[in-house]
């Protein structure tokens, strides 16, 4: 894979930012959910799975939605370079199958679009910028790579990812581990946490500036977590701490 130089690093949205973005698929519209489809071989196996033992497929089967689609998000993102995590609130849209749209409302104003192979920013006070996918190979083989995602293409996704589950429909944590040695440079995993057919959150793990393998290494790695739908909605004044439990669906805000 081929590195991407250094002012174009810069100029790209964060890894998070871009998995949420291709995870637009994956989100419940502001209605209640449409009723699922008939369940595939591989989803009819996962069933068959023994209780709270939930399987990739049961999960990928569910994340499939179609467009036209929005969501809030908010996104926290902690760093060895941040005094303290940011956080960022806006709204997800993907208006047809080839437009992903990513909408912060605070606390600054910024719009990015991948389309057609590129990617556009335009934020206020500052000129618009605009560039192609395959100047940031590492950002197009993430899109491939949820495209298999999102289409519930195990075998596509595995050729990327190790792909584990834990937790049981109504709650239930995706994890993806990266298996190209270069990537791995650079991302530690990919968790996604959801209830039933509603993805509530993607928590991405990337090699902080010590190049951190995020275990036994003693440098932890930078995390940023972007919760959606529901989670997102609930999110409101909470501090901090509650978002994290939020994205975790642990108790302080798992309903």
């Amino acid at each position: 894979m081929t590195r991407i130089s250094k002012p174009t690093a810069q100029r790209l949205p964060t890894c998070a930012t871009l998995l949420a973005l291709l995870a637009l698929t994956a989100l419940p519209l502001h209605a209640a959910p449409p009723e699922p489809a008939p369940p595939s071989a591989a989803a009819t196996q996962a069933q068959r799975s023994t209780p709270g033992d939930i399987a990739p497929e049961w999960i990928l089967v569910r994340l499939e939605r179609p467009v036209p689609i929005r969501t809030e998000f908010v996104e926290l993102r902690s760093s060895e370079l941040l005094k303290a995590p940011l956080r960022v609130n806006g709204e997800y849209r993907r208006p047809d199958a080839q437009t992903l749209v990513r909408v912060v409302r605070e606390p600054y104003l910024e719009t990015t679009t991948i389309g057609q192979g590129e990617v556009s920013i335009v934020r206020d006070g500052r000129s618009p910028r605009r560039f192609s996918l395959s100047r940031a190979p590492q950002l197009a083989a993430l899109h491939d790579s949820f495209g298999a995602l999102l289409s519930g293409d195990r075998a596509r996704l595995e050729q990327h990812y190790r792909i584990a589950s834990t937790g049981s429909r109504e709650r239930w944590v995706l994890r993806l581990t990266p298996k190209d040695a270069e990537l791995a440079e650079q991302l530690v995993d990919i968790a996604l946490y959801g209830r039933g057919a509603e993805l509530r959150c993607i928590e991405t793990r990337t090699r902080g500036r010590g190049g951190g393998r995020g275990a036994g290494d003693g440098v932890d790695p930078d995390i940023e977590r972007t919760l959606l739908a529901g989670a997102a909605r609930r999110a409101g004044t909470a501090p901090d701490h509650a978002l994290v439990a939020l994205c975790h669906g642990d108790s302080v805000g798992s309903q």
